[in-house]
C-alpha cells in the first residue's frame, strides 16, 4: 500500500504552502483529497508529484490557466505534444519582452543613480519620477 500524506506533509513533500494547495483543490488544479474517519484529508504519491509540476510550471512563470492545460496534455501521455510546445513558445516570447522591458529599466536607472546633489529637490530619480528637468540635461533619460 502507497503512503498517505496529511496535508502538513504534503505541504513539506512537496515545497508547496498549506494555503496554496486547499487553493489549488478550490480552483481544481488538484483533486479533493479522500478524508480519513476523523476528517483529515488523505494524499497520495500522485499528489506530490502533482504539486511539484505545477510548483515548477508556476517557479517558469506559467500562469494557472496555462498549467491547467499542461496539466490536462500531462494527464494524457499519449496526447499530441504540439499544444505544450505552442504554449511554451508563446511563453518564451513574453519572457523575452519581460527582459527587453528590464533591461530598458536597467538602462535608465543607470542613468540615474549616482547623483551628487546635496538635496531631494535636484535628486536625478526623483526629478525624473515628477517629470520636472529642471537638473537634468535635456534628453539625458530620453523618452519615459
Amino acid at each position: 500500500m502507497s503512503k498517505l500524506y496529511r496535508i502538513g506533509e504534503l505541504s513539506r513533500a512537496s515545497a508547496v504552502n498549506l494555503e496554496t494547495i486547499r487553493y489549488y483543490e478550490r480552483i481544481g488544479l488538484l483533486q479533493q483529497p479522500a478524508r480519513d474517519v476523523s476528517g483529515y484529508r488523505c494524499y497520495q504519491e500522485q499528489d506530490v508529484r502533482r504539486l511539484g509540476f505545477i510548483r515548477r510550471g508556476r517557479e517558469l512563470g506559467f500562469s494557472i490557466d496555462e498549467l491547467r492545460t499542461l496539466l490536462e496534455l500531462a494527464d494524457h501521455p499519449n496526447s499530441p505534444c504540439a499544444e505544450a510546445d505552442h504554449l511554451a513558445r508563446k511563453h518564451l516570447q513574453q519572457v523575452d519582452e519581460r527582459i527587453a522591458d528590464l533591461q530598458q529599466m536597467r538602462n535608465v536607472l543607470e542613468k540615474l543613480v549616482g547623483c551628487s546633489s546635496d538635496s531631494a529637490e535636484h535628486c536625478r530619480l526623483l526629478e525624473t519620477l515628477d517629470k520636472r528637468d529642471c537638473c537634468l540635461e535635456a534628453n539625458h533619460l530620453g523618452p519615459t
